[in-house]
């Protein structure tokens, strides 16, 4: 499966910067190279030096001044000769270096393709390849914590020897298998248990932690919700720290949902303007508050708006009561006009701006860990193909242990504990196929 053809992409984003790089990565990277770079030859040049040079096309022009560094296989992110060519910064530059290349003789990368040549040549597992892409997808501290945990290899010892763990339990229980005439037992039957029991505990606890995972990779989805004119917006602006959306004393003002982004606690919040819960008449209004309910049914957490001059009215308590199934924080708005005294829920003027809803900041980071528990960067699973695998498991795992109280024959649940171990094998790309890889790798960018 090792390439044979040498490879090269734009390695950093487009659009103008102060720098570019382009990335080639093969067994001709240093030759393709040094045919378009005027300086130092780069096919004698020492691993991991930099040289400055002039760069032209394959017709001689002149294309810009350059940064060449020459990494020697096989100390390389790839396991293969790499050259990165750092140029100024902008589209048009950049390009012209790329097609230099191509030119010359490499050939255009294909998505992750960089990465999948790291993974084929041993430098990082399966599951350290698909943190790359998390880490550079990461929005928010929490996610930049559970990616580079799974980047630098933590996430896979876990996995690998838990699998390790598996696999001998099989060991023990198939050498029965040869001497099944003479009735022996390589492994006591209660120390099986105990260890598949394990096991299951193990996987059952990093699928458990999925559901943290999926909020740490997408955000906490957050729904503001209350009748009209209850101060949601000004709410939403103060928690943004922006002005996103539009504040009106009249009613009805949100028509639309308006969703905003903003870090707190490490974690990411998306937060959700909604129209004003009421029965109306006008067509467009009444379509708003039917997307609002849509968007409450998805919420992780519905923040609950009413205004404190009127007080807890009959439709709020009726909204309320419709969501008594869901995580609902409570707030009183407009507090800055009334009198303080004790009413129900969080109390503040939401006009007064970001350091005025700290509360509700807290009050949210408080239901987030209720809900999600805290993130170990080390066991918490932001990906779904590990959540399909890691469901696999448990079920084999599951039927193991059925087989084993069962009292069966130890070539039958030793079937069910190689099925576990493969599915955690196909997570660390221990046990794979191409198709696989192609399926994964091609979610990544070009020079990725």
């Amino acid at each position: 499966m090792l390439a044979q053809d040498t490879i090269a992409a734009i390695a950093t984003a487009p659009g103008l910067a102060a720098l570019s790089i382009v990335r080639v990565s093969g067994p001709e990277a240093c030759p393709i190279a040094s045919t378009c770079f005027s300086g130092q030859s780069l096919e004698t040049a020492a691993s991991h030096t930099a040289h400055v040079g002039m760069w032209e096309s394959p017709e001689g022009s002149r294309i810009d001044q350059v940064v060449v560094t020459v990494f020697r296989k096989p100390r390389t992110a790839t396991g293969e000769d790499v050259v990165e060519i750092t140029c100024h910064g902008g589209d048009y530059v950049a390009a012209l270096v790329l097609q230099s290349l191509v030119d010359q003789g490499a050939r255009l990368a294909q998505p992750g393709e960089f990465t999948q040549r790291a993974f084929l040549a041993g430098k990082m597992d399966l599951a350290q390849a698909e943190a790359v892409a998390d880490l550079i997808h990461a929005s928010s501290e929490q996610a930049h914590r559970v990616s580079l945990a799974a980047y630098e290899g933590h996430y896979s010892e876990g996995l690998e020897a838990l699998r390790t763990a598996i696999l001998e339990l099989c060991a023990l229980a198939e050498l029965e298998i040869d001497f099944t005439d003479e009735d022996v037992e390589f492994a006591d039957r209660t120390t099986l248990r105990n260890l598949i029991e394990n096991a299951l505990g193990q996987v059952q606890e990093l699928l458990e932690s999925t559901r943290l995972g999926t909020v740490v990779r997408e955000g906490v989805r957050v729904v503001i919700a209350g009748r009209p004119n209850a101060g949601k917006s000004t709410l939403l602006n103060s928690l943004s720290g922006r002005d996103r959306a539009i504040v009106s004393e009249e009613p009805g003002t949100t028509r639309d949902v308006l969703e905003v982004d903003a870090e707190f606690g490490g974690l990411r919040f998306r937060f959700m303007d909604t129209a004003g819960l009421r029965k109306s008449t006008d067509s467009i209004e009444q379509e708003g508050v039917l997307r609002a309910y849509r968007m409450i049914n998805k919420a992780d957490i519905v923040v609950y708006v009413y205004d404190l001059v009127c007080g807890l009215l009959e439709e709020d308590q009726t909204a309320l009561n419709s969501l008594d199934n869901m995580p609902v924080v409570l707030v009183g708005n407009k507090a800055d006009l009334v009198p303080k005294r004790k009413r129900k829920g969080l109390q503040l003027a939401a006009i007064d701006g970001p350091k005025a809803v700290e509360p509700l900041v807290h009050a949210l980071l408080e239901q987030a860990t209720k809900s999600y528990g805290n993130a170990d960067a080390s066991r918490t699973v932001i990906n779904a193909r590990h959540k399909t695998h890691l469901k696999n498991a448990h079920q084999a795992l599951l039927d193991a242990r059925v087989a084993l109280n069962a009292n069966q024959p130890p070539d039958i649940f030793s079937l069910d504990l190689r099925a576990a171990a493969r599915e955690l094998g196909m997570i660390t790309g221990v046990i794979t196929n191409e198709t696989v890889l192609g399926t994964i790798f091609s979610r990544f960018c070009i020079g990725k």
